[in-house]
């Protein structure tokens, strides 16, 4: 019996590159697609390069600050601006977001202060922004948890009985490829699937969960994963924000109205660090980097806009200008932040009064207050 009996090798394995759904090429040349049709006037189109063009230049004073020692640690979404920017603006506002920790972009469009991010890792704030105000979660960094919450959450809505009604929302779980590897997303899906819940699950794939490649997280691509719990999966270009505001739109769609769970894999490309303590360089080669840059999802869409005289004159320059203006802003704010004093950190950990946080709040106070009875017994 050979290896390849054992695992039922297939008689016609499947392409190295499977097909994705793709409406907007390297080149920025529109290309249409059957099942996922999209009309887009030149300010929407304008408004996504902007998003694109803020959202990367966030990004880039974010890790800019960690280098400086002004913030602790910063996950970079360098190269995965599309993936978020097109879900993120195909949500509805009764829509709720389930993220992991490098969703800048879907925050930005759920109206979260990026400042408020940065606080986070700065570590002033327990999580930073209200989750109920925006529709969009706290950052999980438990790889993969995150995806229960949001099947459950889910499964709360379908309860409520608005499917299919002009309140009807949806759910959407953001997780990465190396979090498929984890149990926690395996049972979401068995839960969505037999309770056909209203949710979206997108996974950027970024080819790398840290330093693991996507070849040692499966044997099959990502999206036919969802083929073994019973709902769709599909794959789409991830640096196409085109096309990720299409599917997703439509996953969303179908979820609101009753049909269930989706998958979608966006398939991209972490081009920074993990989070600013990697360093790719030890693991990854450089001419893998340099093939995507060739398929960045701002270029493409600038190219799209020149080429048909869809943006005035200084429009670009004007976009620019916005984008380093918000850095200087956000720069400025967070060296701005004070820092908390430290028996905050017993603050809004719980909603009402816990014996043990109380006693351990005790415990630490009089830690604190101790060095200044030393300090006063020194004076004397």
């Amino acid at each position: 019996m050979t290896i390849d009996s054992v695992r039922g090798a297939p008689d016609n394995p499947e392409p190295a590159e499977p097909e994705l759904v793709q409406l907007l090429t390297p080149e920025g040349e529109r290309v249409e697609h059957p099942d996922y049709p999209l009309d887009l006037s030149a300010e929407e189109v304008r408004d996504l390069y902007r998003d694109l063009v803020i959202v990367r230049r966030l990004d880039l004073e974010s890790v800019a600050l960690t280098r400086q020692g002004e913030v602790g640690l910063w996950p970079s979404l360098l190269g995965q601006e599309a993936a978020q920017i097109g879900s993120g603006r195909a949500l509805s506002e009764n829509d709720m977001v389930f993220p992991t920790y490098r969703e800048h972009g879907v925050a930005w469009c759920r109206g979260v202060d990026h400042l408020n991010m940065i606080g986070l890792f700065r570590g002033v704030s327990h999580g930073g922004w209200d989750p109920a105000e925006h529709n969009f979660h706290l950052y999980t960094i438990v790889i993969g948890s995150q995806t229960l919450h949001a099947t459950g959450y889910a499964m709360g809505v379908q309860r409520d009985g608005v499917l299919g009604t002009p309140s009807a929302a949806a759910t959407i779980a953001y997780f990465g490829d190396g979090a498929t590897s984890q149990g926690d997303v395996h049972e979401s899906f068995v839960f969505a699937s037999v309770f056909n819940a209203p949710i979206v699950f997108f996974c950027q794939n970024n080819q790398w969960a840290i330093s693991e490649p996507l070849e040692k997280q499966s044997r099959i691509p990502l999206y036919r994963r969802a083929q073994g719990y019973g709902f769709p999966g599909l794959r789409v270009d991830g640096n196409d924000v085109f096309a990720c505001l299409a599917v997703t739109k439509k996953a969303l769609e179908n979820a609101r109205t009753g049909q269930g769970p989706t998958l979608i894999e966006a398939f991209t490309y972490r081009m920074g660090a993990h989070t600013t303590t990697d360093d790719p360089t030890r693991y990854r080669l450089k001419a893998e980097e340099e093939a995507w840059k060739l398929k960045d999802p701002i270029e493409r869409v600038k190219a799209y806009l020149v080429r048909n005289d869809l943006a005035e004159t200084g429009f670009f320059e004007k976009v620019e200008d916005e984008a380093k203006q918000l850095g200087r802003e956000l720069r400025n704010g967070c060296l701005s932040m004070p820092d908390p004093q430290p028996l905050a950190m017993f603050e809004h950990v719980y909603a009402e009064s816990h014996p043990l946080m109380s006693e351990e709040q005790e415990q630490f106070a009089a830690y604190l207050a101790s060095f200044e009875q030393s300090g006063e017994e020194a004076v004397r």
